[in-house]
């Protein structure tokens, strides 16, 4: 007789484990799903025209593959390098690769690059010459001061027909390649960032489309002369090179060289800016 409420006791103890582990089971899986779908986060450094609103038209696209975006602002062209080899950032979107191929060897950064993204032809402006031929003797002519943006300053001079380098100087051409100077014009070399704001002191500056953007300036309507629209100074997604396959940092890479960026460029820099688009992996 005193069996049956035993063996009851026994059942109902049976129920109640099984109902606790079926429990835990479930709580542990949604705890696995939850954290399997947990986005990833990726930082990139960028200057503000046209990469950083280049970098904010794309934040959707990364959003559907699991990847939010967060652009890090710079207004300079050393301290993205130096943040993404210190691990501060994950990528940086400023520079070409004449630029960033002569920093990471003089600072010995293991950094590398996996997209082409755009061009930024470089122009010459001015608020006091409306015609190269109008410049007068000695005038004062501003040039970025980093190497492979003054030596690429420096070459526009030289197709506009101002100055004469030496021809084994190449993109690395400094003033003292300089072999002929008909109007003996004065190389002032300034931050690329400053020479928008020293045009009114300047006769001629040599201004980086991003900095022209930002100064309201338009290459194809205010420049006396731009680039050659096959010029080597592709602006490119930039990681350190141990990083250089991980998933996140490919889906970001292509998502810059899609279509919907293409699209964004061509309508909103029209001529300033260029798709440039081809993946290096």
């Amino acid at each position: 007789m005193n069996k049956k409420p035993r063996c009851k006791r026994n059942h109902s103890m049976f129920r109640d484990l099984l109902v606790a582990f079926v429990l835990m089971l479930v709580l542990c899986a949604g705890g696995a799903s939850s954290e399997a779908v947990a986005p990833t986060k990726l930082k990139v450094g960028a200057t503000p025209v046209p990469h950083s609103e280049i970098l904010e038209i794309i934040k959707p696209i990364l959003k559907d593959k699991g990847i939010l975006l967060e652009v890090i602002e710079f207004t300079d062209y050393v301290t993205p390098n130096l943040a993404l080899n210190d691990g501060d950032i994950d990528a940086n979107y400023f520079q070409h690769i004449p630029y960033l191929e002569e920093f990471a060897e003089a600072r010995r950064l293991d950094i590398t690059y996996i997209a082409r993204v755009h061009i930024e032809p470089m122009g010459v402006y001015s608020k006091k010459v409306k015609d190269l031929k109008d410049l007068k003797n000695k005038a004062k002519v501003g040039i970025p001061s980093d190497p492979t943006n003054g030596g690429r300053a420096l070459l526009l001079l030289q197709k506009a027909g101002i100055i004469k380098l030496d021809d084994k100087a190449g993109i690395a051409a400094t003033k003292y390649d300089i072999i002929s100077n008909p109007k003996n014009i004065q190389i002032i070399e300034l931050e690329a960032a400053q020479l928008p704001r020293s045009l009114e002191d300047l006769d001629l500056a040599i201004i980086n489309s991003n900095y022209a953007l930002e100064a309201g300036l338009i290459s194809t309507r205010d420049a006396l002369i731009i680039e050659d629209a096959d010029s080597p100074y592709v602006n490119v997604l930039a990681v350190r090179t141990k990083d250089k396959d991980k998933t996140a940092l490919i889906e970001l890479a292509k998502a810059l060289t899609s279509d919907t960026v293409a699209e964004f460029i061509r309508e909103k820099y029209p001529g300033s800016v260029v798709p440039a688009f081809g993946l290096e992996f």
